[in-house]
């Protein structure tokens, strides 16, 4: 492709609504263009990069036995109603009505229409097992769409779906798909990590998250490096302390603290660590607000809150009249001590002696407070993120916490959906059986943007090799003013593309410097000058993107190398 040709406008300013580096790189290199909130118009270069993706995705599902449809993007409410979801989902689901006021949806995702799909043509045990997926368009109506393609409104989903006569046949579909992502994943030349998650509002009972390890990543990642866990933060546990919980030191003592509202104004004010610290936070229940109780350096984990006994799902924080109303004071002065609410206290603080909380009273705090004497024994449970240090599930090690971009998710769905949309088969004995289903998710359009967060530097994108637009940039130093170098690089352009490879030939009447600018900006892996000078010694320049320094190549040497790197 002849950049003249090829429509490619880069832009040196970074765009001022761009937040991280992929939603900057991404507009600068000209992938995309913004139309709207969360909605993007993929460019040529960029639909470049989404095609590569998508064909490693098709080629691994495809090997692993899945078959490929194509649903409607548009969806009917009443498969929404039958599955409870068209309440559930809330505002991320974008529903219209047609010229005869019948309710749909704009699919986020496609469990229910596959159900249906398959209650129609799934008849007998004898067509399982049977994996269906699609590569399509799906809209979520993001409250605060960001970070360019990382949470937009409109992508580009792979989402496929397995059918299965029983559990033990799901555990199968499930660990292809496991194996399949895995695939993928190593392919597309991505660092990544295998979580387990928590199933949301898709549901299940198993659910695993593939995450790309870059520092921008929104999802916080706690693994073990002496073993094999990798957890989403959400769903990593923490346990109870071994027992041996500290002696009491001090008495309990009431003390004025008036204007301190945070952990850390009480710290400041006594000279202590927030770890001698906790925080009594007040959320809904399903009869009435309930105590949370934790380390003052630690944070509520939502997701393991909402799903104890009394507690409301999903958490609600209570206001600041019921928390008056159920406590006699304001949230900052709050404690365990006399609270008269159904309480859960974390198991880190149950190891705790001799600390610090609220009395209850504002512009009041209790010191040396201890268990045994102050407040009861407590039967701690788990209500707190993981930190780096915590020990690993199993008690092999610690855990270590990453940044990860989530791009992928599997999930077992069991027959949440197959039983809300009767979809059944006659198994062996000739009885209706309702299917075991699972579903599996791939972001294309984030993979875009996530490869970007990993791979790049200060001058640009650097593409892993199987992501890259093109194969070889190349870059003629004035040849618009010396036939030896026109005619150099044409000859060249034409080898190259003749032996397979994909080039971009950069024959812009242009400054070098502007063009050499332009190859870093859009990060393709290998560059290729082609100069008077370099012909006169029958040398040509090369630099991998990644290297901090070019070399000269004698002509089939820099050849040779080139159809080595890229031709599989």
């Amino acid at each position: 492709m002849r950049f003249s040709e090829f429509g490619l406008t880069t832009l040196k300013e970074v765009p001022a609504d761009a937040e991280i580096v992929s939603h900057k790189l991404m507009l600068r290199a000209g992938l995309i263009r913004r139309l709207a909130s969360g909605l993007f118009t993929w460019m040529p270069l960029g639909l470049r990069v989404l095609r590569k993706v998508e064909a490693v995705v098709r080629e691994e599902m495809n090997r692993a036995g899945a078959l490929e449809l194509l649903m409607p993007a548009v969806q009917p409410a009443e498969l929404w109603q039958k599955t409870g979801r068209w309440d559930q989902y809330g505002p991320l689901l974008l529903r219209m009505h047609d010229r005869h006021q019948r309710e749909f949806c704009f699919g986020p995702t496609h469990e229910e229409v596959i159900t249906d799909v398959a209650s129609r043509e799934l008849r007998s045990y004898k067509q399982l097992p049977v994996n269906y997926y699609q590569i399509q368009t799906k809209f979520r109506d993001e409250i605060r769409p960001r970070f360019g393609v990382m949470r937009s409104r409109e992508f580009i989903m792979k989402d496929a779906y397995s059918f299965d006569i029983d559990h033990d046949g799901l555990e199968v579909s499930y660990q292809k798909m496991h194996a399949a992502y895995s695939a993928i994943f190593e392919r597309l030349g991505l660092e990544f990590r295998i979580v387990w998650a928590d199933s949301g509002e898709i549901g299940g009972s198993k659910s695993q998250e593939f995450h790309v390890i870059a520092d921008s990543g929104e999802d916080a990642i706690a693994y073990c490096d002496s073993s094999d866990f990798a957890s989403n933060i959400e769903t990593a546990p923490t346990f109870p302390g071994d027992g041996k919980r500290a002696a009491a030191t001090k008495e309990l003592e009431k003390i004025a603290t008036p204007g301190v509202k945070t952990i850390a104004d009480l710290c400041g004010l006594l000279g202590i660590e927030a770890s001698q610290t906790i925080k009594t936070l007040i959320v809904e229940g399903d009869d009435g607000p309930v105590a949370l109780v934790l380390r003052g350096d630690h944070e509520l984990n939502a997701v393991k809150a909402q799903k104890l006994a009394g507690v409301a799902s999903p958490l609600t924080m209570a206001d600041d009249k019921t928390i008056r109303e159920a406590t006699g004071s304001a949230a900052g002065s709050l404690g365990p001590v006399d609270m008269d609410l159904p309480v859960y206290i974390d198991h880190a603080v149950g190891q705790l002696a001799d600390f610090s909380c609220g009395a209850n009273e504002e512009g009041f705090h209790y010191t040396g407070v201890n268990f045994g004497r102050d407040l009861a024994e407590p039967e701690t449970v788990d209500l707190r993120n993981v930190v780096a240090g915590d020990p690993a599930p199993g008690g092999e090690g610690t855990l270590s916490i990453a940044r990860g971009i989530e791009v992928g998710h599997i999930f077992q769905l069991g027959t949440k959906y197959s039983e809300a949309l009767g979809a059944t088969v006659q198994d062996q004995d000739g009885k209706d059986r309702v299917m075991e289903m699972g579903c599996y998710g791939i972001g294309i359009t984030r993979i875009v943007g996530a490869a970007i967060e990993q791979n790049h530097d200060d001058n640009g994108i650097i593409w892993p090799a199987p992501l890259a637009p093109f194969d070889v940039v190349l870059v003629p130093i004035n040849m618009h003013r010396s036939d030896a170098v026109r005619d150099a690089a044409e000859a060249l352009y034409g080898e190259l593309t003749d032996a397979g490879l994909e080039v971009l030939f950069d024959d812009r009447d242009v400054r070098p410097g502007v063009k050499f600018a332009d190859a870093e900006l859009i990060g393709i892996p290998h560059r290729l000058v082609v100069s008077e000078r370099g012909l006169g010694a029958g040398e040509l320049e090369y630099r991998h993107r990644r290297d901090e320094e070019s070399r000269n190549l004698k002509r089939e040497e820099a050849l040779k190398l080139l159809k080595e790197s890229t031709i599989s």
